[in-house]
């Protein structure tokens, strides 16, 4: 069964960090593009932080520029989002999502939400 599994929310103070995982079962993450997604109570969904594993290519929300990054443990089929500076505003619902699609960018799958697999979501609150 092929699926995404996030992990790693939780609550944190401003200008804490967090790392979430996403792991991937049933295929291999080589060819496919991993996406960050964040949803907040009462605003649109948010294409946080993409990457196109066949060639590495990435984008980030403005938003998050200079703050998330993206890495990959091939051993382990996961995909990390390491979340520092945090803020409220980071406050939100994240969401994994995979997309086998040969001719999708990471911006595109960012901005328009392309996605063949979706996963739970986990949770993370920044409050003081």
């Amino acid at each position: 069964q092929l699926q995404v599994v996030e992990s790693g929310g939780g609550l944190v103070q401003p200008g804490g960090s967090l790392r979430l995982s996403c792991a991937a079962s049933g295929f291999a993450l080589d060819n496919y593009l991993i996406g960050w997604f964040r949803q907040a109570p009462g605003k649109e969904r948010e294409g946080v932080l993409c990457i196109n594993n066949r060639d590495g290519s990435t984008h980030y929300a403005d938003s998050v520029k200079g703050r998330f990054t993206i890495s990959r443990d091939n051993a382990k089929n996961t995909v990390y989002l390491q979340m520092n500076s945090l803020k409220p505003e980071d406050t939100a619902v994240y969401y994994c999502a995979a997309d086998s699609s040969a001719i999708t960018t990471a911006q595109q799958m960012c901005i328009m939400g392309y996605h063949d697999l979706w996963g739970q979501g986990t949770q993370v609150t920044v409050s003081s």
